[in-house]
């Protein structure tokens, strides 16, 4: 992928970080010109956003302070992860998942 392409996506990448609806926003943006950076960041940034949305279903039904503390940790780090990936103009996996949200949202883009 050229610096060019990886310019023009940047912006919409970060975006595609900021909750669902920025994922939702970032892929409807994207799709005139299907910036493949921008496509890369929005698989990541919506399989992110559904696992947040799963395990914090699981999450909430424990009622332990202990537990919400690890889960935001850890979901923080994995988000500013993504995050920092998409501001340097790199193509960063999510760890452990990245290569599943590529495939399962490969038509995404």
């Amino acid at each position: 992928m050229d610096q060019n392409t990886i310019n023009e996506g940047k912006t919409f990448a970060l975006i595609a970080y900021l909750t669902l609806i920025g994922t939702l926003i970032a892929f409807f943006m994207n799709q005139e010109k299907r910036n493949p950076f921008t496509s890369f960041h929005v698989r990541q940034g919506l399989g992110l956003g559904l696992l947040y949305i799963a395990i914090g279903y699981i999450v909430s039904s424990l009622d332990s302070m202990m537990v919400s503390t690890s889960f935001w940790i850890f979901f923080s780090v994995l988000f500013l992860y993504g995050i920092y990936g998409a501001i340097t103009g790199q193509l960063n996996k999510i760890p452990m998942l990245g290569d599943l949200f590529q495939k399962w949202f490969q038509s995404i883009g």
